[in-house]
């Protein structure tokens, strides 16, 4: 397995950076200066979703470095599968508020989005054409 191709963790750090400072700012002007109602629970939502995402950015990069699959995700994957670990903590914040949120359906959810981003690779997977 050939490391020159996966991106290094490095190259991901100014926009995880990026991502947590407009998250962060923008989750503490949600939560200290408006009323919680349905927009302002939407923008909650959404900057929380850009604060994980980003804090989440290296993490992923590192563990995509240490354990590499073929093929070699590209920058894409892994910022999407920062999303994905974005997403699921706002989903769980979002279906707590609406008091439908279980031990189970938290480890159900969780589990989709392993299946989800699984099937996504294993489609890359099959389209990988090795170079040489």
């Amino acid at each position: 397995m050939d490391q020159k191709i996966i991106p290094p963790v490095r190259s991901f750090i100014p926009a995880a950076l990026l991502l947590v400072a407009m998250g962060a700012s923008g989750f503490y002007g949600v939560v200290q200066f408006t009323e919680p109602s349905g927009g302002t629970r939407w923008l909650f939502y959404f900057f929380t979703i850009l604060g994980l995402s980003g804090l989440a950015l290296p993490a992923v990069a590192y563990l995509n470095h240490r354990f590499p699959s073929t093929p070699p995700p590209v920058a894409w994957v892994i910022v999407r599968q920062a999303l994905w670990v974005g997403v699921y903590i706002p989903l769980l914040a979002w279906l707590q508020d609406g008091e439908v949120l279980t031990p189970a359906l938290a480890l159900l959810l969780g589990l989709g989005l392993i299946v989800i981003e699984s099937l996504l690779r294993m489609r890359e997977r099959s389209q990988w054409k090795p170079e040489g």
